[in-house]
């Protein structure tokens, strides 16, 4: 179930929203969906993206819920890539993936600039022997700023990488110790220095507002050094507690009064967007601000998946959708790995998305941008979406969180603020109740 901010306490449970229908109603039972999708040419006329999961961390965060793993000897990081590199190559031969080119791709985590450069460029050999992204508009890379050096920043800039996101999350080394971080500030100053300096398209810089120790001063200082740094795009989100984090085991422990509630979470969003605005940033979704620009920056792999593109994934426990088929990877280290010696694609759970499921994906998503079109979806799905959904957008707008004009829907700043715990209103009944992961 999506966690209910009504209340305000930040309590146990998720409520950034990532996909639709919730990942709890994928299932075994639906893996041959998938198989047969990618055992046919595809006729799709979505663009294709792929998503290259790197499960390793120097420490996991607090806050963390991702398939990661640490204190790993560097032969099994090597064999997690020759495993990787394997599975792209069985991927590559079904018919679904032939004669298509990516679009975008992401590297993900975990932590991808935990890899050394020999590994990295190691893996990347290995992979073009199967694919290329020669003709992708974007390929993105996550990095710790602590795992960064010039030779290793080149080597990103080396395979094709054109958007560098760097997760600085806060800049008080007090609260990134305490929250679990392995970087320390200094580690992120000189790590900005590098990339400046190897020169990528576009740079990213994440925030978390809310993390356990935060208070209004910090924040401030936060996006005032965000703010010098100047990055093409900052992304912010707000500290939640999803199950299976550490901080969620031991909230009793932590003490609830530790934790900041929604409002004040909302309230050091809204302030962050206001400095960013009045330094020639704009909203580019409820969570980034982009510099102002022509042609503007853009984040094509969101912008992909939110219009329902489809992304193959690799990796252990990472993501994908097929031909209208959501699918994950089995999310076990070992038999990940076991699968994939054995010629087989590690597909541990999908889930067929019908055409109206497909259309709240999209809706949902898209809202997420702060905006979208009635013409999009009436092209797209045949339907009118503002009657369709007459309740959950009459119910926005006379809430002051959304406004309609003629064929267009926008959140006001405040539906923006509170985006995630807004989409549940969309969702077909029976999910409303459904755990999200």
């Amino acid at each position: 179930m999506v966690t209910d901010i009504s209340h305000d306490k930040t309590e146990v449970g998720n409520y950034f929203i990532a996909n639709y229908p919730p990942f709890s109603v994928w299932s075994a039972d639906h893996v041959g969906a998938v198989q047969e999708a990618l055992s046919r040419p595809s006729t799709s006329v979505e663009p294709m993206g792929l998503y290259l999961h790197i499960p390793f961390c120097r420490k996991r965060c607090k806050f963390c819920y991702f398939r990661v793993y640490t204190d790993v000897q560097a032969k099994s990081i090597q064999d997690y890539v020759d495993t990787l590199a394997r599975e792209v190559e069985i991927l590559s031969q079904q018919p679904a993936v032939q004669g298509r080119d990516f679009r975008f791709v992401y590297f993900g985590g975990g932590t991808p600039s935990f890899l050394s450069e020999r590994q990295l460029l190691g893996l990347v050999e290995k992979l073009r022997r199967n694919i290329h992204w020669d003709k992708a508009d974007e390929v993105t890379f996550e990095c710790e700023p602590g795992t960064l050096s010039q030779p290793k920043l080149e080597a990103i800039k080396e395979i094709g990488v054109t958007r560098l996101s760097l997760g600085v999350e806060n800049f008080d080394d007090a609260i990134l110790e305490e929250n679990g971080r392995a970087h320390k500030s200094k580690e992120i100053f000189r790590a900005w220095e590098w990339i400046v300096a190897t020169g990528f398209p576009q740079v990213n810089i994440d925030l978390i507002a809310g993390m356990i120790g935060e208070k209004w001063d910090n924040w401030r200082r936060c996006i005032q050094q965000t703010i010098d740094l100047a990055p093409d795009s900052v992304t912010i989100y707000q500290l939640e507690l999803p199950f299976n984090t550490r901080y969620s085991k031991e909230l009793n422990v932590l003490g609830q009064e530790t934790v900041a509630p929604w409002s004040l979470k909302r309230d050091w969003l809204n302030f962050a967007y206001d400095e960013f605005l009045s330094h020639g940033y704009e909203v580019s979704s409820a969570y980034t601000l982009r510099k102002k620009s022509n042609p503007p920056t853009r984040f094509l792999y969101r912008d992909n998946l939110w219009h329902g593109s489809d992304l193959l994934c690799a990796g252990v426990a990472s993501f994908g959708h097929l031909s209208g088929v959501h699918y994950q990877n089995i999310d076990g280290l070992e038999p990940y790995q076991s699968a994939v010696a054995e010629g087989r694609l590690p597909i541990n759970r999908a889930y067929p998305v019908p055409n109206d499921e497909r259309l709240i994906r999209e809706l949902i998503l898209q809202t997420k941008l702060g905006h979208w079109n009635a013409n999009y979806f009436r092209e797209k799905f045949g339907v009118d979406v503002f009657e369709h959904f007459r309740d959950a957008t009459n119910d926005l707008v006379q809430r002051g969180l959304a406004q309609i004009n003629t064929n267009e829907f926008q959140l006001t700043r405040d539906g923006l603020l509170r985006v995630d715990s807004l989409l549940p209103g969309f969702f077909k009944q029976e999910h409303r109740v459904d755990r999200y992961t």
